[in-house]
């Protein structure tokens, strides 16, 4: 219509308006906008399909809105099934009607007002499960975390690989987060966890004083979000997912997910982080001009503990057993407890590092640090407490079965002794393939440790050379007789 008051031309106002000419001389002759011309539908065209149930079910809505539309439709045909009042094929429309009553007589939704973030103020942090990904380190699964900053003004990210939402995970992903960031930010936002709080009596939760001796550290404010309200540290939790699916991309667009390293992967997430905060720059800039310096140097990344090595030749670290070399048996040895390792010493002297067992409540046996111990007491492998850490891998358990059911239960379990000492001796991966082959049922007939040694042309090892000698016992004759001597 603005258009013809301009042009008077219905054919050229019809194409501006993308309606057909014949359209347009029917809205300028009527003076009316479409929705004018249009008639409100006021009258049913068919029978009212809840009729017969709506009105209880309004009484049953007004004193428990939080009833769901399904279950009170079905609850109110199962009442009126005798009388016929109803169509169960009438769900969909009592839906409607359902989300229609709450709209106009519902409760009242929580209200989220949003927020005006300021450079340089709040990181946030968190913890996502990783394992989704599916990642391997030579064919094993790596299960993990990712322990997740967020600044909530950027969103500039970093993140690192972690096995526990604890303390040693947030102290070494925090310090690794801030100084690659370059500087520190006036607040850190964090959920309830234990690794930041603890209950206390009254039933609310208060900061722990390792985790502000961190924060404060670093010059930083702690701030804690409501129980049970993930949406207050909504930025991360979002940035979680998007974390997740960008290393999914980058895993797929790689081809493979297998890893020669824990190390190797640690490298490929690090590359997918700098490649997603390189957009971020402009605004991570203004976030650093306002941000403090950091603290000239960083918190050390581990726990300390005194642990005596008891005589299974174990130690016992945050409620997990570890098995050390027997010649430490009696010794007290000073442990650095890292996320990923222990690393054991005694005095200022490393003796040897541990890869760190995840949970709580088992034990991590490395067979050899026992087996020559074992060999010399055979019969303490049928009734040992930490027995099934005894078999490195299934393929070692399969060989176990193998042995016994050719040999019998004491010899076979000697021979698996004997296996043990030569993977011991050559490394598990020399000798899997040959082992899961033999003690498949492919393999024909019984088999000994001793004729794997044979196969592998192993049987010259360990043996002495036979040599003649003539010993000459003169000089011990001399020294016999000066002692007798000096004694008269």
């Amino acid at each position: 219509m603005s258009e013809y008051e301009r042009t008077g031309k219905v054919v050229v106002s019809a194409m501006k308006a993308d309606v057909h000419p014949q359209t347009a001389r029917k809205y300028l002759q009527a003076g009316q906008a479409p929705d004018e011309l249009q008639s409100k539908h006021t009258w049913r065209t068919r029978p009212d399909p809840v009729a017969g149930i709506w009105e209880q079910a309004q009484g049953m809505l007004a004193e428990a809105p939080e009833l769901e539309a399904k279950e009170l439709f079905e609850y109110l045909c199962r009442m009126q099934a005798e009388e016929g009042q109803v169509d169960s094929s009438a769900l969909r429309t009592f839906q409607r009607r359902v989300q229609a009553w709450h709209l106009q007589h519902g409760p009242d939704k929580e209200v989220f007002f949003a927020q005006e973030h300021r450079p340089g103020q709040v990181m946030q942090w968190d913890w996502t499960n990783a394992n989704s990904l599916g990642v391997t380190i030579r064919g094993r699964l790596l299960e993990h975390l990712l322990g997740h900053a967020v600044l909530t003004y950027s969103n500039w990210e970093w993140a690192s690989r972690c096995q526990s939402e604890s303390l040693l995970s947030l102290r070494q992903g925090l310090q690794e987060s801030l100084h690659q960031l370059g500087a520190v930010p006036v607040r850190l936002q964090i959920d309830n966890s234990s690794a930041a709080t603890h209950r206390v009596g009254s039933g609310g939760r208060e900061f722990n004083p390792d985790f502000l001796s961190l924060v404060h550290h670093y010059g930083m404010k702690a701030q804690t979000i409501g129980i049970d309200c993930p949406e207050q540290n909504g930025d991360v939790e979002s940035q979680n997912g998007h974390l997740k699916r960008r290393l999914e991309q980058h895993l797929l667009l790689r081809g493979y997910r297998d890893f020669d390293s824990e190390e190797a992967y640690d490298g490929f997430l690090v590359g997918v982080l700098q490649k997603a905060n390189d957009p971020r720059r402009s605004r991570v800039q203004e976030e650093l001009r306002v941000m403090r310096a950091l603290p000239p140097s960083r918190l050390s990344e581990y726990d300390e503990l005194r642990c005596p090595v008891s005589e299974h030749s174990t130690i016992r670290v945050k409620k997990v057993t570890y098995s050390v070399p027997a010649r430490l048996i009696g010794q007290e040895v000073r442990v650095e407890v890292y996320e990923g390792q222990l690393k054991i010493f005694h005095g200022r002297e490393l003796l040897l590092s541990l890869a760190r067992a995840r949970g709580d409540r088992r034990a991590v046996i490395d067979y050899r640090h026992l087996i020559t111990h074992l060999l010399r007491k055979p019969g303490a492998f049928a009734h040992y407490v930490h027995r099934e850490e005894l078999y490195p891998d299934r393929t070692f358990r399969l060989a176990y079965d193998r042995l016994v059911a050719d040999h019998g239960e004491r010899a076979g379990q000697l021979e698996y002794l004997h296996l043990l000492k030569l993977a011991a001796e050559l490394g598990e991966a020399a000798i899997s393939s040959l082992v899961g082959e033999w003690s498949g049922p492919g393999h024909p007939g019984k088999w000994t440790v001793a004729g794997l040694r044979r196969y592998l042309r192993l049987d010259g090892l360990g043996t002495v050379p036979e040599c003649e000698l003539e010993p000459d016992l003169s000089s011990y004759d001399a020294l016999l007789s000066e002692e007798v001597g000096h004694v008269d």
